[in-house]
């Protein structure tokens, strides 16, 4: 039988624990994609180190094997639409981590319009409601491929198929408001227009009065 297979970590913590500007932008990212934890956040960024790192060594290798990986490497990256088919393999040093985390499943499933916030689209991820075409997928960060994008759906056995379902019904009411709210705003924004106010004219400058001394001195001089 031999010795069972030894699962190693899918990531690397961050080398300081306490760094101001990452903590924030963890926080951030945590709220915004409706992370678990902060070892969901790691794994992506481990997932674009490895790419980015393994870029810049085959940048500057050539030969048969260097190609053959350079390709493979392109490939994987389109694959899950990460680049596009004519990018160059210098192109993947631009890929930011929102980008990846664009493609996870979570994601996906919440701007499909199947869930009305992130944690209900990880909610319904993890007890089974969600199918990629016949395949059920429990990880809400799975990186979806292109191809797949499509299949992304309700399972069948789920009580979420029914499209009266009324946590679908509901979804369905908040969008609708959200686009109504849109609609409306942008009305408001053509009908008010800047108002122009009347110029004013420049307040004149009161004219300086004499001191009252020499104001009798000119006086008495006039009347000699």
């Amino acid at each position: 039988m031999g010795d069972p297979k030894k699962h190693r970590k899918k990531y690397t913590t961050p080398g300081h624990p306490w760094q101001r500007a990452r903590i924030e932008e963890e926080k951030q990212l945590m709220q915004e994609y409706g992370f678990k934890n902060k070892t969901e956040i790691w794994k992506m960024v481990s997932f674009l180190r490895d790419a980015t790192a393994q870029a810049k060594k085959l940048v500057t290798l050539s030969g048969p094997q260097a190609d053959k990986e350079k390709e493979l490497l392109l490939e994987r990256m389109r694959r899950y639409g990460l680049l596009s088919p004519e990018a160059a393999l210098d192109a993947i040093l631009s890929i930011s981590l929102r980008d990846v985390l664009e493609r996870r499943l979570q994601t996906i499933v919440y701007k499909k319009n199947l869930a009305n916030s992130m944690k209900q689209a990880r909610q319904f991820i993890t007890h089974a409601h969600i199918c990629i075409g016949d395949k059920l997928v429990t990880s809400p960060s799975y990186l979806v491929p292109l191809k797949e994008e499509g299949q992304i759906n309700f399972r069948a056995r789920s009580r979420l198929s029914d499209p009266e379902h009324p946590e679908r019904v509901a979804s369905r009411a908040v969008k609708e408001k959200e686009v109504k709210e849109k609609i409306v705003k942008k009305e408001d924004k053509k009908e008010k227009k800047p108002e122009e106010r009347p110029k004013e004219r420049p307040k004149e400058r009161p004219k300086a009065k004499k001191p009252a001394k020499k104001a009798a001195e000119a006086k008495a001089k006039k009347e000699e």
